[in-house]
């Protein structure tokens, strides 16, 4: 079984990680954080969520690993749209004593309701779909990892709150809660 202590959970500001969880995630994540179309949010950022996370993003959020201290973890997000409509996000990862982690997200729209793209930390793709207004991150990452971000955006259109779980073999091992906002 592979160590936990290289793992952690970042939820993603623009694509990413509380959410993208792990080392690769999330925080999450990774990733995450992916379209947020508040009610009363423009219309332009109700059809086009990931436009969200042009510009710069910041989340705050507050990680937990099985057996480990809860720690602190902060990410920030510069991200573009590009013609095609695909999200480039590039994050800085940090956490309480380690180095500054860089993660990068790609993003787009697949279907009504739904995304899909990469995470530089995910193990093959990032699936995102559309739940009650709320936006669900799916991947898996190195060390059979399964990471779940939900991300529910709040009222005014420029924060979204961040819940992430990684589960190994079905049990959960890392989780993570946070705050991702526009800058």
């Amino acid at each position: 079984m592979e160590s936990l202590t290289a793992w952690r959970i970042v939820t993603n500001v623009n694509g990413n990680n509380v959410t993208a969880i792990g080392a690769p995630l999330t925080a999450f994540a990774f990733l995450v954080s992916l379209a947020l179309s508040p009610a009363t949010a423009t219309a332009d950022q109700a059809n086009e969520p990931l436009r969200f996370f042009e510009g710069r993003t910041e989340m705050v959020s507050l990680v937990k690993v099985v057996m480990k201290k809860p720690f602190r973890s902060r990410t920030l997000g510069r991200g573009y749209i590009s013609s095609d409509g695909t999200l480039s996000l590039v994050q800085q990862v940090m956490e309480q004593g380690k180095p500054t982690l860089q993660r990068e997200w790609r993003m787009r729209r697949v279907g009504p309701g739904r995304f899909s793209g990469t995470m530089s930390q995910a193990v093959g793709p990032v699936t995102v779909e559309t739940s009650g207004g709320k936006f669900l991150f799916k991947f898996r990452m190195k060390g059979n990892l399964a990471v779940e971000q939900w991300i529910t955006p709040l009222p005014g259109g420029k924060a979204a709150q961040s819940k992430t779980t990684v589960r190994k073999f079905g049990m959960r091992v890392a989780s993570s809660d946070g705050v991702i906002r526009k800058l």
